[in-house]
């Protein structure tokens, strides 16, 4: 049985690779993690299965200082947006095999293209499944406040741009005072998602406590913006319960961030622009409504002082209205009195005249003068039989004498 050490196994493996892969060759894969030591960038590379997302395939690269400093002069800033841990990548390797250090991939180029093509795409599909799952304008329904000064920041500390915000509400022409508490978080590169949702979250327990949220971050370059295109964080502002502005520097590209959020705005400065103009246009109707208040105040005294002065003017008129129509009732009334006198006088004399006719008719002569006659005892009328009693002596009386008899 034929027998090999570990190391011509290895010097063997290289010679095969360096014979089949002579030059270097392009080789699509994702950076799983990118660290800078001594000038050198050292690389982590994978590959993932499309389906589950589990790595099929691991390798690690290097790009050494000299290829660095080339890439640095031929990209400039957009370098560091392609070296980010989760970027898609198409690299230019030099495949090395070490019998002690194992296999290594140089990189010696970088095509920017291909990872701005993955990020279009990427981005693509997940705008599309923001809008199936209808998470944009979701945040939108949550009313702003009239006017907002309680304001949770999320951003990096030394952020430029978190200072330029700061300083436009500390210097506003206004007077305006805010109250901003700042979330820190990552605005670049991998860790930038996870911290930023951690903060949400954080701004979302204690809700009751701000008006709005703001994700602030300033300038930088396409690749740079890549970790505000991804679907978690997207999902979670979308979310929120607090109307949440982004205001994450850029000119022309709109990230996915900006189509979630309740208001986007170009610059964290726009953002602070916003809100002043925002309280201003509150102070503005607050000073229509006391302008509008005058207004109608004064209307209204005016109003209650000609009401007034009409009162005013009654009550100075109607006593004299009514001392006259009294004056002219009772001048009246004094012209009535002599004529009601002897109307009443003349009713008195005729109702007399019939009481005297009805006391003749009645009197006991008339009687006597139809044919009656009055019966006495002692002086006093007999008005029954039963007043009388056997030997009694009475008088009847007639229209012409007296007779005495006794009674039987």
């Amino acid at each position: 049985m034929e027998k090999h050490t570990l190391f011509e196994l290895h010097e063997h493996i290289r010679r095969v690779l360096a014979l089949n892969l002579p030059a270097p060759v392009w080789v699509s894969c994702e950076i799983a993690q990118s660290n800078e030591a001594r000038g050198h960038c050292f690389l982590s590379l994978v590959q993932k299965d499309s389906g589950s997302d589990a790595i099929t395939a691991q390798a690690e690269g290097v790009i050494w200082q000299s290829s660095l400093r080339k890439l640095r002069r031929k990209l400039g800033r957009t370098l560091d947006g392609l070296l980010q841990d989760g970027i898609e990548a198409l690299l230019l390797v030099q495949v090395d095999f070490h019998e002690r250090y194992g296999l290594k991939l140089i990189v010696e180029d970088i095509d920017p293209a291909y990872t701005l093509g993955q990020l279009e795409l990427r981005r693509r599909q997940i705008l599309e499944r923001l809008q199936s799952e209808q998470l944009i304008g979701r945040n939108r329904r949550h009313p702003l406040p009239v006017a907002m000064q309680r304001i949770a920041v999320i951003s990096s500390e030394t952020a430029a741009g978190l200072q330029d915000f700061l300083q436009q509400l500390r210097e506003n022409a206004y007077g305006y005072q805010f109250d901003c508490h700042l979330f820190t978080a990552a605005m670049q590169g991998g860790q930038t998602e996870e911290e930023v949702i951690r903060q949400l979250r954080k701004v979302e327990r204690r809700r009751a406590h701000f008006d709005c949220a703001a994700i602030l971050r300033g300038g930088g370059a396409r690749l740079d913006l890549a970790a505000f295109d991804n679907y978690p964080l997207c999902k979670a502002v979308a979310e929120s319960t607090l109307p949440v502005l982004t205001g994450i520097g850029h000119d022309v590209d709109e990230v996915l961030l900006d189509k979630v959020a309740h208001t986007a705005l170009k610059t964290p400065t726009a953002v602070a622009d916003f809100i002043i103009h925002r309280n201003m246009e509150f102070e503005g109707r607050l000073h229509q409504l006391g302008q509008q208040l005058r207004l109608l105040a004064s209307h209204k005294a005016r109003e209650e002082t000609l009401l007034l002065e009409r009162f005013e003017q009654a009550l100075q008129y109607y006593p004299r209205q009514l001392l006259n129509q009294q004056r002219e009732t009772i001048n009246r009334t004094a012209a009535e009195i002599p004529r009601l006198a002897r109307q009443r006088l003349r009713q008195e004399r005729q109702r007399l005249e019939q009481l005297e006719q009805l006391n003749r008719l009645l009197s006991p002569e008339a009687t006597l003068k139809r044919g009656f006659s009055i019966t006495l005892k002692d002086g006093k009328t007999v008005r029954s039989a039963q007043e009388l009693r056997d030997g009694n002596r009475i008088t009847t009386r007639f229209e012409d004498g007296e007779v005495d008899s006794v009674v039987e």
